[in-house]
């Protein structure tokens, strides 16, 4: 059992307010999973700068100085090319005007074992153990701008408690995905995604999915239809919320065995696996309120 909490703003009056809007959100599904929590914000100005990449290093220690990182980056990023690195909480954040796959291969060189958690030029990945409340509080999330955000909160059920096994699992540039449930056939697609030479980076069957999506995106797919072929592909129970730079996508499994509400209006669009989770948004009575179809894909664009 996890819970999910996911908004999308689409009045911009409103999005100074995302953080304290998630905040209250996220309160709700505390109870749904104890063990560890993550976050993902969109186009805040404060975590992102427009045209540079930034990429989400799990830990705010990561055995080197924030200026020892900038320094070690300066001799492997082209000429010109400035670093800023800063530490958020429990996220190390390190920003470039290169391509993110650009950026993560110097990361790689200066600080070898770093785990990037999020990558792109809109999002921030925030994620650790402990009580969901205090990952939020330990990341500033009540004061955050932002376009659209996911949250999870996770009971552990396929991996180890670990910020590594926290959702989202954000595996291409601006792409993450929040599970509620567990893919029973995640193995074997692991196994089929490597021999096309797909990387993994746990053992956690969320980040199967994520995977998945990400080649399908890939391979052409828009993501109402890659999430339609994920449903052909992964077995199990779950509900899926995928956000991409500018959209966000739910989907339930076909016999919708996990819990998921969405409500919207037309200033903003909110699923949650709780109602509660949805009681205090502006508007909440004036919302067009219902439970998802089996297996059917939503998305909304910013």
């Amino acid at each position: 059992m996890c819970g999910i909490a996911a908004l999308q703003l689409r009045n911009p009056e409103l999005r100074p307010k995302m953080g304290s809007l998630l905040s209250t959100m996220l309160c709700e599904i505390v109870d749904r999973g104890p063990d560890s929590a993550g976050l993902a914000v969109y186009d805040n100005p404060a975590l992102v700068t427009e045209g540079q990449s930034t990429l989400s290093l799990l830990g705010g220690d990561l055995g080197l100085r924030p200026a020892d990182i900038d320094a070690f980056l300066a001799g492997l990023l082209p000429e010109g090319v400035e670093s800023q690195v800063k530490v958020v909480g429990d996220t190390t954040l390190v920003s470039a005007e290169v391509p993110a796959g650009e950026l993560a291969g110097a990361v790689a060189r200066a600080c070898p074992g770093a785990v990037i958690a999020g990558r792109g030029g809109r999002v921030t990945v925030m994620k650790s153990v402990g009580h969901p409340m205090e990952v939020a509080e330990r990341h500033g999330l009540g004061g955050m701008y932002g376009t659209q955000a996911v949250s999870h909160t996770r009971m552990a059920t396929e991996s180890a408690v670990t910020a590594g096994g926290s959702h989202p699992f954000s595996v291409a540039d601006d792409l993450c995905l929040v599970h509620n449930g567990s893919f029973s056939n995640h193995a074997s697609v692991r196994r089929e995604l490597k021999r096309l030479g797909v990387e993994f980076d746990s053992e956690n069957d969320t980040e199967v999915g994520a995977r998945y999506i990400a080649h399908r995106l890939e391979q052409g797919d828009d993501l109402e239809t890659a999430l339609v072929n994920l449903g052909q592909v992964l077995d199990g129970f779950y509900t899926l919320v995928v956000t991409t730079a500018d959209s966000m996508a739910v989907v339930r499994d076909p016999i919708a065995c996990k819990p998921a509400i969405i409500a919207e209006t037309e200033d903003w669009v909110a699923m949650a696996s709780e109602f509660r989770a949805l009681a205090e948004l502006p508007g909440i009575g004036n919302a067009r309120i219902f439970e998802p179809e089996p297996g059917r894909v939503y998305s909304w664009s910013l």
